[in-house]
């Protein structure tokens, strides 16, 4: 069974029972990526590293910007 099958039926059976229909597969997927990345930060902070991990730093010098300051 598909993801979608499974969302149509899961969404039929809360209909039925009165019940709020479930979110959408995806719907919120932003949202936890921008938490995950909000959670890893403040790990990185309270472990005394910068928040900003070996990726913006990689990403920053091939394409040549400016460093952040850290706090």
């Amino acid at each position: 069974m598909s993801i979608t099958q499974q969302y149509a039926l899961d969404a039929h059976r809360a209909r039925q029972h009165g019940e709020p229909v479930v979110p959408a597969p995806g719907a919120h997927d932003w949202q936890v990526m921008r938490e995950l990345r909000d959670y890893q930060q403040f790990r990185a902070v309270v472990a005394g590293r910068p928040a900003h991990g070996r990726l913006w730093r990689a990403l920053a010098r091939r394409l040549h910007l400016r460093p952040r300051p850290t706090c």
